[in-house]
């Protein structure tokens, strides 16, 4: 378990109440129940009430509940497999509250980014890229949809931009091979993080570029090669990990990096829609809402 979360239960031992000892016990024995579970499900697995449960979390420090079961599900998301994850929202959400719940879930992974990326760093990161001759971006499994997605839009701003193949460490690295001190390196990768991101991060490294990590937290293995870490909170749904709080951020830098180099983004795009109109590349849409 969370070595932070065991030392505030133990910190705290000696004034629990009856109820919050049996939550304390519950927690140290099934903590990767507990992280999916509502305050109102513990309180009732246990037999407390639910303000027991929210009273216990801010009795070791959390801010709430929510906070405690955060702290939990980050600590397990390295350990559970895809089986795992699906049993786990199989047990703690009925059928006909897992629309709701994937949506809020994926709200408040948004509000939570907001909260904790680092403006600075954000900025820092913004303009270290502007100024790269070349990018190179990587993203594995899950994270690979929106390294592409970035890919897409960073090559409307850049002359040269390169989405790195992650299938093998060698092919990887004969990718990367003319990297140097001028070019930047975005590295995506969320728990289960991927070794060969972690490579790719630490050769740009090795060779003078400008990498740029998007992850979770500043302990992912990705942080030890980059010069700028960009936060990003990735909860698990189900076996599925929920990419809006990393996608969000991705939009965010693609908006900034394009307002500071907006001279060329703006000849690259007005010969864009002439060269789609001359070629027809998009269906014209008519407004026919005024039709009677």
């Amino acid at each position: 378990m969370n070595i932070q979360l065991t030392d505030r239960i133990k910190q705290n031992a000696r004034s629990f109440s009856k109820g919050q000892r049996l939550i304390a016990k519950y927690i140290e024995e099934h903590y990767d129940k507990v992280a999916f579970m509502t305050a109102s499900k513990l309180g009732t697995t246990v037999g407390v009430s639910e303000s027991t449960v929210v009273r216990f979390a801010t009795e070791i420090g959390y801010s709430g509940y929510p906070a405690l079961q955060q702290a939990m599900q980050e600590m397990i998301r390295n350990r559970l497999t895809s089986v795992q994850r699906l049993e786990i929202t199989s047990s703690n959400i009925p059928l006909d509250r897992l629309l709701d719940s994937s949506l809020d879930q994926d709200i408040d992974i948004i509000r939570r980014t907001k909260e904790n990326i680092s403006h600075e760093t954000f900025y820092d990161a913004a303009d270290a890229l502007t100024k790269a001759k070349k990018v190179y971006i990587i993203g594995a499994g899950s994270s690979l949809a929106i390294a592409t997605f970035l890919a897409h839009y960073l090559s409307l701003i850049f002359d040269s931009v390169q989405l790195i193949n992650a299938t093998s460490e060698a092919q990887i690295l004969q990718q990367m091979v003319h990297i140097g001190q001028e070019d930047a390196l975005i590295g995506i990768s969320f728990p289960r993080y991927s070794k060969k991101a972690v490579k790719a991060l630490k050769y740009a490294s090795d060779r003078g570029a400008s990498v740029v990590a998007i992850t979770d937290s500043k302990l992912s293995p990705l942080a030890a090669y980059a010069q700028h870490v960009l936060l990003a909170k990735s909860d698990m749904v189900s076996f599925v990990d929920s990419l809006v709080g990393p996608l969000a951020l991705i939009n965010a830098l693609i908006v900034t990096i394009a307002i500071k180099k907006k001279a060329e983004v703006s000849k690259t795009l007005c010969d864009l829609e002439n060269i789609w109109d001359e070629y027809g590349v998009y269906e014209k849409v008519e407004d026919k809402s005024d039709d009677r």
